[in-house]
């Protein structure tokens, strides 16, 4: 089929005025220009009854009014309408919603969250343009030329899956050298990608949530649970935006809550926090509200989804997300997975079944790794810090930092990777509390899911230990003591390496990973009607760059430039481009690194300065330096 499908008339019906945003903008990013939007289902179908001329629909399951499953009914039942090719779109990305859209008519189905590239798979395959693969329902084993079994393991961006990057890393480094296997590691956008990849085969295993793999078992997908890949490390945090004050549960009714996924431990330990509170919540049905509104959104989406609407009270995610959030301001603490229920497993490896059954020597020593990789990140945090930063953000998108990560690894209540020994009584816990308290799931045979053979071997001698459940505890909704939980957690997104610099005697410091180089003045053009402080623009390398004097910036009083005048040129990420920009200091200094324990925030001292341009005050050996939050300073240009 030619290009001409984007011409397509495309009708979108979701609830979420955030989220359809962000689906246009997808739908957009792959052509899609026609673009209908419905708010639900009973605006489509007013759209459709008024004569509005639509290819392809495309809706959200979850809606108010009518939902996506009856939208697709009625449109199978009208005559003019029921050829029509029909995505459903949702956050229920269970099999068996997947199976009810199926059943009903849908041409396409697709999990939230979502890329613009999976939806222009599934809107090809659902139109037709594209025959999908038939799926064998079987893993065929590669090897390399030696004959080693290649394992191909999938991951995505997050600190429960670091005991992978940390095996992979005693591979490279030479630390292990494997006999019977080469390791391939893939890391993909969502838990969506991952999921689909093991029931269709394309890699060996997966590190992935322990309910999605159940649920993937309960439909026949042939895998076996052989390990955990971690213990506690989530967090649930609120935003900033509303008073969090008595009564507690105010600040949370009314609004939308975020989850990595429908089958998640954090969507469990969410339903039980809400439930002890004594509120509903869930993903909104037709004719089924809740006191708070359940939202699946990925991992690595959350923070921008949260700053982006006031309307969304929180999240809960594994780390080192929610730490980052914290550290940089965006949110606050609201309590640890493992205050609610202490040790309790969430990640899983899960292989398929035909690498489990063919090839137990490659897969006991590939365990025998991972339980190591686990040891070796509780004995070497920082080591293990440096080496999550480029595991887990290798395009460096996410903004990762040694201290962060450290942090969390070094937490007494946060992420454990030192037992990894598989608990079926664990796991019987949470599928009966989705089974029987929320409804969604199925029961399973955990003597058929779960394979202990490999972990026996791995993990050696373990003692027995008493079961335990989550629970819910008033002390999870009061709001945190300043040194609880270490009080330098708000400044760990500040350490690092800073350019020191002096404007009018007083000590300053720029964040090195924003600069892009130091260059002498040199001739500037003027911009009209430009603020006093935007000197004008020069030409570095044929790119036209801004630049801003800090003195004047800052209220500080003009003086000539002198031969120790210099133009630092900043890189800075905007929310949709690169932004480059040039500021004049008196002089430059040299590079120090400033610990989180060094800084102060800017509360503790009186500065002249506008107190939105300081991110902290760092107290060094030779004096005091005003760290600076560059975005303020320079929110004019971006």
């Amino acid at each position: 089929m030619s290009e001409d499908h984007r011409k397509m008339r495309v009708l979108l019906a979701e609830d979420s005025p955030l989220t359809r945003q962000i689906e246009v903008s997808a739908l957009k990013t792959i052509g899609y220009e026609h673009i209908l939007e419905a708010e639900d289902g009973d605006a489509a179908v007013a759209l459709l009854e008024q004569g509005e001329e639509v290819d392809l629909i495309i809706s959200d399951w979850n809606m108010p009014n009518r939902g996506g499953l009856e939208l697709l009914q009625w449109v199978r039942k009208n005559d003019r309408w029921s050829g029509l090719p029909f995505i459903m779109a949702t956050g229920q990305g269970d099999k068996a919603q997947e199976q009810a859209a199926r059943d009903a008519g849908a041409t396409g189905f697709i999990p939230k969250p979502f890329q613009a590239r999976e939806l222009e798979e599934r809107i090809l395959e659902a139109i037709g343009a594209r025959i999908q693969p038939e799926k064998t329902g079987k893993r065929v084993p590669e090897y390399t030329a030696s004959g080693k079994l290649k394992l191909k393991i999938a991951h995505i961006q997050i600190t429960d899956h670091l005991v992978l990057g940390v095996a992979r890393h005693l591979i490279e480094s030479g630390v292990f050298q494997p006999r019977r296997f080469e390791l391939e590691t893939q890391c993909m956008g969502g838990w969506n990608p991952v999921r689909q990849a093991l029931e269709e085969g394309t890699v060996d295993g997966a590190c992935v949530l322990a309910p999605i793999a159940m649920d993937l078992f309960a439909f026949d997908v042939p895998i076996r649970l052989t390990l955990f890949a971690h213990r506690n490390g989530s967090v649930m945090v609120r935003s900033k935006h509303g008073s969090y004050k008595e009564p507690w549960k105010d600040f949370f009714k009314g609004r939308s809550f975020l989850i990595p996924h429908k089958m998640s431990i954090h969507h469990m330990l969410t339903h039980q926090f809400f439930s002890g509170m004594g509120l509903s919540a869930g993903m909104i049905t037709a004719g089924r509200h809740y006191d708070v509104n359940l939202e699946v959104v990925a991992p690595v989406d959350m923070p921008g989804y949260l700053k982006g609407n006031d309307g969304t009270c929180g999240f809960m995610v594994a780390e080192p997300l929610a730490t980052k959030t914290i550290a940089s301001g965006l949110t606050d603490l609201q309590f640890l997975s493992s205050e609610m229920w202490n040790n309790h497993p969430c990640c899983v490896l899960a292989m398929r079944r035909e690498l489990v059954d063919a090839h137990e020597e490659a897969l006991l020593e590939f365990h025998e790794l991972l339980v190591a990789a686990g040891r070796f990140i509780k004995n070497r945090p920082e080591n293990s810090a440096r080496i999550a930063v480029d595991f887990l953000d290798p395009e460096k998108t996410v903004g990762l930092k040694v201290p962060v990560l450290k942090n969390v690894l070094t937490d007494p209540m946060g992420i454990r990777t030192d037992d990894l020994y598989p608990s079926k009584e664990e796991l019987d816990v949470i599928q009966h509390y989705m089974v029987h308290d929320m409804g969604i799931g199925k029961l399973i045979d955990l003597d058929e899911f779960v394979d202990c053979r490999f972990a026996e071997a791995a993990c050696g001698d373990r003692q027995s230990k008493a079961l335990t459940s989550p629970e819910f505890s008033s002390a999870l909704v009061e709001p945190r003591g300043a040194k609880e939980h270490d009080s330098s957690r708000t400044m760990l997104a500040r350490e690092g390496k800073y350019l020191t610099f002096a404007l009018q005697g007083q000590e300053f410091g720029l964040d090195i990973l924003k600069i892009r180089e130091i260059i002498g003045m040199r001739p500037i053009r003027a911009i009209p009607q430009a603020p006093s402080y935007i000197k004008g623009v020069i030409n570095l390398r044929d790119q036209v760059i801004p630049i801003m004097d800090l003195r004047l910036r800052f209220g500080m009083e003009a003086q000539d430039y002198t031969e120790r005048t210099c133009i630092v040129v900043l890189e800075m990420e905007s929310s949709e481009k690169t932004v480059f920009m040039g500021v004049i200091v008196d002089s430059v200094s040299e590079v120090k690194d400033v610990l989180a324990s060094q800084i102060e925030d800017t509360s503790s001292f009186g500065a002249t300065i506008q107190p939105d341009y300081i991110l902290g005050m760092a107290k060094l050996d030779n004096g005091v330096k005003l760290l600076l939050d560059m975005e303020h300073v320079l929110d004019v240009i971006i």
